[in-house]
């Protein structure tokens, strides 16, 4: 008996393999809908980097505004400056889930019953818990708004880190330094 792989009937009723429009490790690994994923999530993540830049100028600006201020309560100024920058911060964060939230609509990546706002906190803070996923077409999206999110609570971080630094530098420099931040 003849190996099935050498049947010529087999290869008789076969239809012909379609043209592959897009290279093939792009189809391995998701084909073209994996690329507008990741332009739909590079788009909103920059849109987001550029709020994060607005809102870290806001909140130098707050910074330097209250090391203009002459007072002799370290520990208040220090702990105001840090709630300031803190909160403008949080409103920050906010902003940008709201923006994956609005970027979920548009595209229809969650399902029809989903908090999109919820959605977006659970991808953006990194919390994963799993009670509402992403269609399938736009799987790529979750994690997308995870990375995002770590960059922006990291870059978050460095600033109140920066900030409070500043602020403590102001009352161990000499009378006759620079009250800038």
């Amino acid at each position: 008996m003849m190996p099935a792989a050498r049947d010529p009937l087999i290869y008789v009723n076969r239809p012909p393999r379609p043209r592959r429009i897009v290279p093939a490790a792009v189809q391995r690994y998701g084909g073209a809908g994996m690329l507008i994923q990741l332009a739909v999530g590079s788009a909103v993540s920059a849109i987001n980097i550029l709020l994060h830049a607005a809102v870290t100028m806001i909140a130098i600006w707050i910074a330097r505004r209250a090391a203009r201020r002459n007072t002799s309560k370290q520990l208040p100024y220090l702990a105001g400056v840090m709630i300031a920058t803190s909160l403008v911060l949080m409103a920050a964060h906010i902003l940008e889930v709201f923006v994956w939230a609005l970027a979920y609509a548009i595209v229809n990546a969650a399902p029809a019953d989903a908090n999109l706002v919820y959605f977006a906190f659970v991808n953006y803070t990194t919390l994963g818990y799993g009670d509402v996923t992403p269609l399938a077409k736009w799987r790529l999206l979750g994690p997308m708004t995870a990375m995002n999110g770590m960059l922006m609570f990291g870059w978050s971080t460095a600033l109140i880190f920066e900030v409070l630094l500043k602020a403590i530098e102001r009352y161990t420099s000499p009378p006759h330094g620079s009250r800038e931040l």
